[in-house]
C-alpha cells in the first residue's frame, strides 16, 4: 500500500498503542487524522509527530454518531483503536463502562461503510478466546484463530464487545464487500503504557521501591508480553494484507509468568525486596499465550524484540522520565483507573 497517498483515521489515537501507530503511519507517509475523547489517552503522546504537519488532532466523542461521521469523512484507511479499556485491574471492575463499548464499535463500522472507506483495521484483543480454555498455568497452550467460535465464550463485557466487533466486521465484508481486518492484541507494553498494565505496575512498584513487592493473585498467570513496535508493525501490515475481515493474532509466543516478570524487573532495577501475593485482586486467565503462525502466513510478520530486551527499554523509559513523587500520590487508584497518566506528560512527550 502506498501510504504516501493516503488519509487515514486513528480512533484512540493519543493512547498507548495508538500514539506509536500514528508516528508509524507517519513515517510511511500517510496524513493522520486522530480522533480521540482523552479520556485515557494523553495529547502530550502524539506532539513530536504533530510537528512533522502531516497529523491533525480532533477531541471528539465518537459516541455520538454525527461525530463518528464528520470523523470517517473524507478518510481512505480507518484504524480503530478508541475503546474504554484499560489492565486487568480496570476492566473486571469496570463492566458497565466496558460495554459502551458495543455501541462504539457498531457506530464507527457503520459509519465508516457510509463513508465508503477503503479499508477498516480493527484492534481487537486475546479477551475473545475462551476464558474455560485458559486455566491452568502449568498447561503448554498457544490458542489458535479458530478456537474463538460458536458456543462462543469470551472474557468478561470487554472480550465480548471485541467479538461482536469482529464479528461484524466479518458480516459488513460478507455483505457489503467492506475490507476489512482484525488484529487481536495481546498484552502489549512499552513506552507510554499506562500503570494499570501488569508489566508497567510491577515498573512502578520498582520506582517506588515497595517493599514488600506486590503482585496480584498467584503469579503462576502466564502471559506473552508483546512490545509496542511489534503490536504497531503488525497492525500496519494487516490493513494492507488482509481484506475479508480474517482475525490474526498479534503477540509473541514467549511464556512469562508474572512471578518470573517481578524477578526480572527486581533484579534489573536492583531492588531487593520481598514478593507478596495479593489473593484478592483481579488476575484475569491463568494460561493466556497466542499462537502467531497465522500473521507470519498471511502478513510475513513476527515479533523482533524479545521480552527480555522490551523490558530493558521499558524501565528505561519509566525510570528516566517519571517524578516519584507524580507517581505515587495516586499509585495505588491508577491501578484500576483510568487517566491517570496524565500526570506523566514529560514521559509521554520524551516516549
Amino acid at each position: 500500500m502506498d501510504w504516501s497517498s493516503k488519509n487515514v483515521l486513528v480512533t484512540g489515537g493519543c493512547s498507548f498503542i495508538g500514539s506509536h501507530l500514528v508516528e508509524g503511519l507517519v513515517s510511511r507517509g500517510a496524513r493522520v487524522r486522530v480522533a480521540d475523547d482523552l479520556s485515557s489517552g494523553i495529547r502530550e503522546n502524539i506532539d513530536q509527530v504533530m510537528k512533522t504537519g502531516k497529523v491533525e488532532f480532533e477531541e471528539v466523542d465518537l459516541l455520538d454518531p454525527r461525530t463518528a461521521a464528520k470523523a470517517v469523512a473524507d478518510m481512505q484507511v480507518v484504524f480503530h483503536l478508541a475503546a474504554t479499556h484499560g489492565g486487568r485491574g480496570y476492566i473486571s471492575t469496570h463492566q458497565a463502562a466496558c460495554s459502551t463499548n458495543l455501541a462504539l464499535d457498531s457506530i464507527m463500522t457503520r459509519e465508516a461503510h457510509r463513508a465508503g472507506v477503503e479499508h477498516f483495521t480493527f484492534a481487537s484483543s486475546g479477551c475473545v478466546y475462551p476464558t474455560s480454555l485458559q486455566s491452568d498455568p502449568s498447561e503448554i497452550l498457544y490458542l489458535t484463530e479458530d478456537l474463538v467460535k460458536p458456543p462462543y465464550e469470551a472474557d468478561d463485557l470487554y472480550g465480548w464487545a471485541k467479538l461482536m466487533a469482529e464479528l461484524a466486521l466479518k458480516a459488513y465484508h460478507e455483505e457489503y464487500g467492506m475490507k476489512c481486518a482484525s488484529v487481536r492484541y495481546f498484552t502489549a507494553y512499552g513506552p507510554r503504557c499506562p500503570t494499570n498494565h501488569a508489566v508497567v505496575a510491577m515498573i512502578a512498584r520498582a520506582f517506588l521501591r515497595q517493599d514488600p513487592f506486590v503482585v496480584w493473585g498467584t503469579g503462576e498467570q502466564i502471559r506473552n508480553w508483546t512490545y509496542v513496535s511489534d503490536i504497531v508493525e503488525g497492525t500496519i501490515r494487516a490493513a494492507e494484507r488482509i481484506e475479508d475481515g480474517t482475525a490474526v493474532n498479534l503477540g509473541t509466543m514467549e511464556r512469562t509468568s508474572v512471578i518470573q516478570c517481578a524477578q526480572m524487573i527486581l533484579e534489573r532495577t536492583g531492588l531487593e525486596a520481598k514478593i507478596e501475593r495479593d489473593l484478592s485482586k483481579p488476575t484475569g486467565p491463568y494460561n493466556r499465550v497466542c499462537d502467531n503462525s497465522l500473521a507470519k502466513k498471511l502478513l510475513g510478520w513476527e515479533p523482533e524484540v524479545p521480552f527480555s530486551e522490551g523490558l530493558d527499554r521499558t524501565i528505561r523509559w519509566y525510570f528516566d522520565y517519571h517524578d516519584r513523587d507524580d507517581v505515587a500520590s495516586d499509585f495505588e487508584q491508577s491501578l484500576t483507573g483510568r487517566g491517570f497518566e496524565k500526570t506523566s506528560k514529560k514521559a509521554a512527550s520524551a516516549a
